[in-house]
């Protein structure tokens, strides 16, 4: 996994263990691999991947099991889902708008760059 420089490791981290939820890598109520399986498999320090865990916990996207490991919290994939759309929304959103002004973009140019990649999907 390669890392950004703008953002802690962990978060990272946590991302990309979200990102398995949303594509059903893992689902609600299963299993996720233990912190070393992640850590060795993402090849950074159990700590660092103990903050991630931690994280997700706080977040309420996984939780433990005494004695058989981290699960997926029922509910977490909306719950992702509604987390990174405040994200968006509220942080990156703003800085597509200035960058389209910045640039003489129209809101109708990315109304088709929509809809092209909306016909690729299907």
């Amino acid at each position: 996994m390669e890392f950004l420089n703008n953002k802690a490791i962990y978060l990272q981290l946590a991302d990309h263990l979200c990102l398995g939820i949303l594509q059903d890598e893992y689902k609600e109520d299963e299993r996720i691999p233990s912190v070393r399986e992640f850590a060795a498999s993402v090849e950074v320090n159990a700590n660092t991947a103990v903050r991630a865990y931690e994280w997700l916990q706080q977040q309420d996207i996984i939780y433990t099991r005494r004695g058989l490991g981290y699960f997926v919290t029922p509910g977490a994939r909306e719950h992702i889902r509604q987390m990174r759309r405040s994200a968006f929304l509220d942080e990156e959103l703003p800085a597509l708008f200035q960058n389209m002004c910045a640039l003489g973009i129209e809101i109708g140019e990315i109304e088709q760059q929509w809809n092209a990649f909306q016909e690729k999907k299907s």
